[in-house]
Formats: structure tokens, C-alpha cells, sequence
């Protein structure tokens, strides 16, 4: 996992949703430790200025899936690169495809390059109204 470049470790739930709202362009998202479940991973995206969080997990035989909305027949993968390519597409029971990594390097560098873009230079951030819970 962490050789992903959309995976940010053990971010909290606010931090992702901080990351996802300076983005600003529905289908980012970013892959985050869950916090209330061990061994597990969420993968966050913004659609319509909300974040929803999926749980992605390994099951037996090395084997990934994610929670999608009710009624989508579950799917197996083999590594989190097929699951995110599959999941590129609309109607595979995420609320948004993930279409825009938000990549730690990425917002890393940007805010080492514009230090005070932050806090001078920008209009006020939308806050995601909606998160559901991981």
C-alpha cells in the first residue's frame, strides 16, 4: 500500500476531508488508514462538495474489494491498482469514479513551493458537507 502515490497512511477523517476540499474537483481522492477498523484502509472521494469514504480491505488469498453501494455484486481484485482502474469508471457503486489522485508528494511539494498560498492568497475553501464514516 504505501507504495501508492494517493495513499497517505494514518491521516484522520478531518485531514482527508481538508486534503480532498483544497482539491476542489470532483473524483479526487486518497486512500487513508481507517480509523475505527484494524487492517483496514478507506478510500475517500469528493463528489459535490461531499466526501465518501469506502472501506477497502484484504480478504483471503491476498485478495481486494471495497464496500459499494447496496445492490452492486462484489468484486475481487488482485492488487489496489486494478480495484482504482476498475473504479475509474461511473456506475461501480462509488458515488463518483476516482478520477485525480491527491498524492502526498503533490500537496506536499505545492505547499513548499507556496508557503503562504494558504493563508493570503486564496478564497475560502469549501468544507465537505457529508462524510460517511470508515
Amino acid at each position: 500500500m504505501e507504495r501508492l502515490e494517493m495513499y497517505h497512511g494514518s491521516i484522520s477523517k478531518s485531514r482527508a476531508e481538508e486534503l480532498l476540499a483544497e482539491a476542489r474537483q470532483d473524483g479526487s481522492f486518497l486512500i487513508r488508514d481507517s480509523e475505527s477498523v484494524p487492517d483496514t484502509y478507506c478510500i475517500c472521494v469528493l463528489y459535490k462538495q461531499c466526501v465518501f469514504t469506502y472501506r477497502l480491505f484484504q480478504v483471503e488469498g491476498n485478495l481486494w474489494k471495497t464496500e459499494t453501494a447496496p445492490g452492486v455484486k462484489e468484486r475481487l481484485f488482485r492488487n489496489v491498482n486494478n480495484l482504482i482502474t476498475a473504479f475509474q469508471h461511473p456506475d461501480q457503486g462509488m458515488a463518483m469514479p476516482l478520477l485525480y489522485p491527491v498524492s502526498v508528494d503533490q500537496y506536499h511539494n505545492y505547499h513548499q513551493r507556496h508557503p503562504l498560498h494558504q493563508q493570503h492568497n486564496r478564497k475560502p475553501k469549501p468544507s465537505p458537507q457529508k462524510h460517511i464514516n470508515c
